[in-house]
């Protein structure tokens, strides 16, 4: 999405959250930084929101209806016409489609 992202993160047993995203946020809002747009930002340097929304998944069903939700956020945002035309959607590998900019893990979900 063009201003927030969605994520659905199957970690191993034990695994703290906190500190995946915390990671995540860190590292791509130092590429983003890096960058010549961000270097050219004379204001404040926050990328990120302090916080992120999670919801623990407890069945497929679930992990599968926010897979849904994710694929369906451009169409019904008006930004695509199909979950397909979203480039940085994992639609199309789950799809089958070889040739995409995001692979996933295999999960048994």
């Amino acid at each position: 999405m063009p201003e927030h992202v969605h994520l659905v993160i199957h970690p191993p047993d034990g695994t703290q959250i906190g500190r995946v995203i915390g990671e995540i946020k860190s590292l791509s809002a130092r590429e983003w930084f890096r960058t010549t747009a961000g270097k050219s930002e004379k204001t404040t340097r926050v990328f990120w929101q302090g916080r992120c929304y999670d919801h623990n998944c407890r069945s497929r069903e679930s992990v599968r209806e926010k897979i849904e939700y994710c694929h369906n956020n451009p169409v019904r945002r008006g930004l695509v016409e199909q979950p397909e035309d979203w480039p940085w959607s994992s639609y199309n590998w789950y799809e089958g489609k070889a040739d995409v900019p995001l692979k996933m893990d295999i999960s048994e979900f």
